[in-house]
């Protein structure tokens, strides 16, 4: 017998391409490490333990080329263990340090074990690759593996020149097939950027499936008979699911949303600025204060004055609103049903790293929602859009429009006076790669090795991201470098293949720099898909 309704949670990881090999550390390598170690491998423990304990449960979860290529490359893993390493080296300082505190050494000693349990997962669990866990749940069918653009390039914006979304599309799916054994039946439309036409260059790729915010479905033409809560066909042959605002706005809002109750763990609060000892100083980056992970503070109010974390207390309110969220997710069904002539289903995104980086409690909540959704009730039941596209595939055909999920839904965020530089060159720089793989089809040798390399600088160049921090006015420095960065190596590389002129030692050492996709083919950049 169906539930009433099916309920698809779905969470994008993504991170853009940052190694730098030509430093012994790097300050922005930390992005990684940090969604590594509060994102990605608690998410990874509360599904494998849920599929050991036979609970019933599906999650949808897009990981990114990028992302996927960080999490396969050595340098990064063993940077990896060494980030966890003087982690845990601090907090044994810290546990001595604290000894005898009642408020602050139960939090240390914490972290001590999480820091523990996370490295023996990491080496011994995982050997250092994560990819191969992700797999293994696929495998099992607990878990939908989406792709993403081959380096999250905004679509709407690079769509000027056709030949880039091929390209992106094209990395992304031999990534896929390279490092999880499979191709994707689904993406993440790098920030839900839609512009009609995508729809049927997905299909061309055999991607059945994608996302659009609320407003991408329901300012389609004509307008979906049932909103959000069922899947549309588009003109293109590809579907589309509508995120659920309700749902969304449960766990998204600044004010309501779940994260902001006072006993979870303040984000903002954390030893690297609050602690003045040589421990924690190693820590640090060249001496700049910065976040090191180890905070242990909770929220406790809108004050300066935060009082020590308590796990348990935490631990409680996850489950607590785990069974609100449940609860309003049962009536919404209910009210749903009584309208639809099929169970509808509530589709609710979420960027993955909200959940253990931004809100600690976050893999717990998860955790417990799921196992009540699967032992509590019967009313809604977890699904992927996959497995409802096999249930019930007859679907209303729409145009939906041009949108993304960013602010103001259009593309104010990645098109604006802090950015809009970018996309000459970007687009320049995609005429000239399609007209170099024009002029030379079969290339082989030094040529090759200059093409491969100059498309694989182009995907870096296209990234959303550089835009996004130059808008949010974040690492803008950084993000501005990288840009000219690959902008300036692609020039170089398209200028050897040019004019037969090759510098053999740049070649290698970029190379070994942005070291990505090691299948690459620089014909990916032309009106087909090449996979």
């Amino acid at each position: 017998m169906d539930p009433k309704g099916y309920f698809a949670l779905v969470l994008h990881a993504h991170l853009p391409f940052v190694r730098h090999p030509e430093y012994d550390r790097f300050l922005e390598e930390d992005w990684y490490f940090e969604a590594l170690t509060e994102t990605y491998l608690p998410l990874l423990d509360v599904f494998e333990e849920l599929a050991r304990d036979g609970t019933h449960f599906r999650v949808t979860m897009s990981l990114s080329p990028t992302l996927l290529s960080m999490m396969t490359d050595p340098l990064l893993q063993g940077r990896y263990v060494r980030y966890l390493d003087e982690r845990l080296e601090a907090l044994a300082h810290e546990r001595r340090r604290t000894h005898g505190d009642a408020y602050f050494h139960p939090v240390i000693q914490f972290y001590h074990d999480r820091y523990g349990r996370l490295r023996r997962r990491f080496v011994e669990q995982d050997r250092m690759d994560v990819t191969r866990a992700f797999r293994a749940l696929a495998d099992a069918g607990h878990l939908d593996i989406l792709t993403c653009g081959a380096t999250h390039g905004y679509f709407p914006l690079l769509a000027a020149n056709e030949e880039s979304l091929y390209a992106q599309l094209s990395m992304a799916v031999r990534t896929h097939r390279r490092i999880l054994g499979r191709s994707p039946r689904g993406i993440w439309l790098p920030e839900c950027g839609y512009k009609p036409g995508v729809d049927r260059i997905l299909n061309e790729f055999g991607i059945q499936y994608f996302f659009l915010d609320s407003h991408g479905l329901l300012n389609a033409d004509p307008l979906p008979k049932y909103g959000v809560h069922r899947p549309v066909r588009t003109p293109g042959g590809a579907v589309a699911f509508g995120r659920d605002y309700e749902s969304s706005k449960q766990v998204w809002a600044a004010e309501e949303g779940y994260p902001g109750d006072f006993v979870y763990r303040e984000f903002y609060r954390d030893a690297g600025f609050d602690i003045d000892q040589p421990h924690i100083h190693k820590l640090l980056h060249a001496g700049v204060k910065t976040f090191t992970g180890l905070k242990y503070h909770r929220i406790t109010g809108k004050t300066d004055w935060k009082e020590p974390y308590h796990s348990g207390w935490a631990r409680d309110r996850a489950a607590e609103h785990a069974g609100h969220f449940l609860f309003n997710r049962q009536r919404q069904v209910e009210w749903l049903a009584s309208f639809f002539d099929r169970p509808p289903v509530i589709v609710s995104p979420y960027d993955a790293e909200l959940f253990g980086h931004w809100w600690f409690e976050g893999p717990q909540w998860i955790d417990f929602l799921l196992r009540k959704m699967a032992y509590d009730q019967n009313d809604i039941q977890s699904i992927t859009p996959a497995e409802y596209l096999d249930r019930f595939g007859d679907l209303q055909t729409v145009q939906p429009p041009e949108c993304s999920w960013g602010a103001g839904g259009f593309h104010e965020v990645w098109l604006n006076g802090s950015n809009d530089w970018v996309y000459p060159h970007l687009h320049a720089a995609a005429e000239r790669m399609s007209a170099l793989v024009n002029r030379f089809p079969e290339a082989d040798g030094l040529l090759r090795w200059a093409l491969d390399q100059a498309a694989r600088e182009l995907l870096l160049a296209q990234s959303s991201d550089w835009a996004f921090i130059m808008k949010t006015g974040t690492s803008v420095d950084y993000a501005v470098k990288r840009f000219k960065t690959h902008i300036h190596r692609f020039d170089r590389c398209a200028a050897m293949a040019e004019s037969g002129g090759y510098d053999e030692g740049y070649l290698r050492e970029i190379t070994e720099r942005d070291s990505l996709f090691p299948d690459m083919d620089y014909r990916i950049f032309q009106l087909r898909p090449y996979i």
